[in-house]
């Protein structure tokens, strides 16, 4: 059902406010993310390729006899002698670079066997020459070509180390005891150390990949691939990015040292787009993988239909992320993602340091990323474990979540216009139907308590939305929750907008470039503390205000009523609670909602104070009274199902029009004993007209 037929009586005033806040965020900068060609989905007719134990067709090695021995000395006696084969074999008949294996590919189904040792890929090192300098295409916001892929095709090496174009079923592996036995280095030369694009049914297998200016290991527009037991680490953005991609499968792989995410599975392949939580199946499965010391551990733009179980997303800012923010992602809004049996905890690191030290501005190779150094490529809250920026039908079940400083679960909504959407119809289509049920929050495995800053922290809009019972601090201070079946929900909310002060903080914090070195005051992030945070401002703000207006109030109107000044009293306790609960970022809903029924019965008091003198804005008075303790209620105590709009919302705009009138109400004249002889009382009956003479009347004279 539309929200125009559901709500098909909104008032003006309300949407007036949508559409304030809609031109509020208009004035945010664009996003950019991952920026690639226009590229379609794959038609699904593929499958997850399998490992095939055939010898290899075609083998890699250098020709450092001695150098290999000592790589091969600590292996197992069966695997060494293996090598030893394999490396008689290459000698003879092998490549010196996996690009030249690749090249000698002839037919679908071949395996690439790769020896132990460090491949850097001099031959595809040098910068762009002849026709492949001077490629015409557009440049993204990070200043690289965005190719076409008939020029990749023509120059591959302008952007990849090893480039894989339009192969089919090609197996490519380690031959190492371990991933690391066998390393692929771009030297932060390359965008990519390796792609593979149309490359249907691709399987790569036990090695590394490292330092590149974007990320190790790329998948584009491919049907069929697997990732299983690779590393990738220190790279301006990702270690795996798979795009525009299904049938896919990583496992027991590992990414560590990235400026976004360890795993990038997107715009995955929209299968289950129009479906509720029971789906046929995913595009893309990730299972058995670690992810740690990134920006976050997981990310998503447009990340639809993965499955994403029994994996360890720890050590980052984040733990792991989905969002529709970013334009130019096939797929959408983003889509029933599925988390179930990982482990996300004590996602804490700080790396925004490194950007406002002047660390990230550095070239790559300065940087220090062998050391420890990330620099964070977009705007995240740290110490967060599951952040779902404008997603929906998204289920995390069974995970343990603990020990985030900040949240455990963040959600909010992303208007389309953001992503480049502009109608109307889809600028509240994300941030429904996401479910929360059956996480272990705030314990470890063994039941060792391990708390998070406070459970769940949500912008309040969306519906469809359900939480477990329980959560050890939230903002709504009460949740709906889910049911025993998927597509249950008690006391379902369904907001057009989530709440007004949290919509600011989003918008400030979301202000961040790295290439400017621009962290945004204000915001808690970036590490903003006490009067710096935008809720503090904010808080102030209004706080001044009201304090202005309502000591007006009460000098001209109120001090003869101890019920007025007893309500004054109470009005100006609940301001200063509400600036000093702004001030702590985790202090949840009881604070917020004390501050909120302080100002309520403030404004109860006044109006019945003013009744006698001041009707009309006495009953102004009593509505701003009642709004605001309805909005305590539904911070605190219960979300109020199917209203369109926080409580917060109307109750602003009613207390804008409250503090106008009562400022023109105060500066009137009044009588010596308080009473107002122009207010706004029912006007006096006019005096009878004097009596006329008549001859019944005795002459005065």
């Amino acid at each position: 059902m539309s929200w125009t037929r559901r709500f098909p009586a909104v008032p003006a005033v309300l949407l007036a406010a949508l559409l304030a806040l809609l031109s509020l965020l208009a004035a945010a900068p664009a996003a950019r993310a991952h920026e690639e060609r226009p590229v379609a989905l794959p038609d699904g007719s593929g499958s997850v390729p399998r490992y095939r134990e055939a010898e290899p067709d075609l083998l890699v090695c250098k020709t450092d006899r001695p150098a290999f021995e000592r790589r091969t000395a600590a292996f197992p006696e069966e695997l060494r002698q293996r090598n030893l084969a394999l490396y008689e074999r290459c000698e003879k008949s092998g490549y010196r670079h996996l690009q030249e294996a690749v090249d000698a590919v002839d037919r679908p189904g071949m395996n690439i066997a790769i020896l132990p040792g460090l491949y850097e890929e001099e031959p595809s090192l040098p910068k762009p020459a002849g026709e492949c300098a001077a490629l015409k295409a557009p440049n993204s916001a990070l200043g690289y070509q965005i190719l076409s892929y008939e020029q990749q095709a023509r120059c591959p090496h302008n952007q990849n180390l090893v480039a894989i174009l339009g192969k089919t079923d090609l197996q490519i592996e380690g031959t190492g005891a371990s991933r690391q036995d066998v390393v692929i280095d771009a030297k932060y030369q390359k965008l990519n150390a390796i792609r593979a694009d149309k490359s249907n049914g691709i399987y790569f297998r036990n090695f590394t990949a490292q330092r590149t200016t974007f990320n190790s290991l790329y998948v584009l527009a491919g049907d069929g691939f697997v990732i299983d037991d690779v590393l990738t680490r220190w790279n301006d953005e990702y270690g795996f990015l798979t795009f525009a991609s299904d049938h896919g499968l990583y496992k027991n792989c590992e990414s560590y040292g990235n400026g976004d995410s360890g795993i990038y599975p997107g715009s995955a392949s929209n299968i289950n787009d129009g479906r509720g939580y029971e789906v046929p199946r995913y595009s893309i499965e990730i299972t058995g993988c670690h992810s740690h010391h990134n920006m976050v551990g997981y990310s998503g733009t447009a990340g639809d239909s993965v499955w994403v179980h029994d994996n360890e997303f720890d050590a980052n800012m984040g733990g792991a992320s989905m969002d529709s923010a970013f334009p130019g992602h096939p797929g959408l809004p983003q889509n029933h993602a599925k988390f179930e049996r990982n482990l996300i905890h004590d996602n804490n690191a700080d790396y925004y340091g490194y950007v406002a030290d002047g660390t990230c501005a550095k070239p790559p190779i300065e940087r220090g990323y062998e050391q420890g150094v990330v620099c964070p490529q977009i705007s995240m809250p740290p110490g967060t474990g599951i952040i779902t920026a404008g997603g929906n039908w998204n289920v995390y079940e069974n995970n343990w979540v603990y020990g985030h400083r900040r949240a455990g679960f963040f959600l909010s909504a992303v208007p389309a216009f953001i992503r480049g959407e502009e109608e109307w119809s889809k600028q509240t289509d994300t941030s429904h139907h996401n479910r929360y049920a059956a996480n272990v929050l705030g314990k470890d495995r063994s039941g060792a308590s391990r708390p998070n800053g406070m459970d769940v922290w949500w912008d309040g809009q969306g519906r469809g939305n359900c939480w477990q019972p329980g959560p050890d601090g939230s903002t709504p201070g009460t949740l709906p929750h889910c049911g025993d079946r998927r597509g249950e929900v008690s006391g379902a909310s369904s907001r057009l907008v989530g709440e007004p002060v949290k919509l600011a903080q989003l918008l400030v914090c979301a202000d961040y470039s790295v290439q400017a070195r621009k962290l945004p005051a204000g915001c808690d992030w970036y590490g903003a503390r006490g009067l710096e945070r935008v809720e503090t401002q904010i808080a102030l703000a209004v706080a001044a205000v009201l304090l202005l207006v309502g000591g007006v109030l009460w000098r001209r109107r109120l001090r003869g009523s101890r019920l007025g000044t007893a309500a004054s009293l109470l009005g100006l306790a609940g301001l200063a609670l509400d600036v000093a609960g702004s001030t702590m970022p985790l202090v949840g809903t009881a604070v917020p909602a004390l501050a909120l029924l302080l100002l309520g019965l403030w404004w109860a008091g006044a109006g019945i104070a003013l009744r006698p003198t001041r009707p009309w804005l006495a009953r102004l008075t009593l509505l701003l009274a009642a709004l605001t303790l309805l909005d305590a209620f539904d911070k605190a105590v219960l979300m109020i199902p199917w209203i369109p709009l926080s409580p917060a919302w109307v109750r602003a705009l009613v207390a804008v029009v409250w503090a106008l009138w009562a400022v023109v109400a105060s500066a009137r004249p009044t009588t010596e004993g308080g009473d107002d002889p122009e207010g706004d009382r029912a006007p006096a009956p006019p005096p009878p007209p004097p009596a006329l003479h008549t001859a019944a009347t005795p002459d005065p004279a």
